[in-house]
């Protein structure tokens, strides 16, 4: 069964957490997001991420989006207690373009995610 519309907005604003972390440099509100448990998979750079989401908060905390960083949140699927976001980043630390797969699942009445997946713009790779 399809979700109400307020369900949507609420998955974008638990979304938003992601973003401002990434714009801002600062995993802290990533970490409001995130369960502990979640998993991290994506090439940075052409090398395999994978495991504990703190590899995340590690890049965030150490590069901030930029003057030029830009996001967009997509919510592509809600179904009661399961959600998908689409998260397009550009300009990420001023020269990486990302798109973002995040899984979230509502827990004790709160969207939580539960994993992240990525891509990196090929053209923005740097060996």
């Amino acid at each position: 069964m399809r979700a109400p519309i307020s369900e949507y907005k609420a998955v974008e604003e638990a979304a938003m957490k992601f973003v401002r972390s990434v714009a801002e440099g600062n995993s802290k509100y990533a970490k409001e997001l995130f369960i502990d448990e979640a998993v991290l998979f994506g090439y940075l750079d052409g090398k395999l991420e994978h495991g504990s989401i703190e590899q995340f908060y590690h890049n965030v905390d150490t590069v901030s989006g930029g003057d030029n960083f830009q996001a967009r949140v997509d919510v592509v699927l809600v179904e009661e207690s399961l959600a998908v976001v689409r998260v397009l980043e550009e300009g990420w630390g001023g020269r990486i373009d990302f798109t973002d797969v995040l899984l979230l699942l509502k827990m004790d009445g709160e969207w939580k995610c539960v994993a992240k997946a990525y891509n990196q713009n090929s053209d923005t790779v740097q060996a």
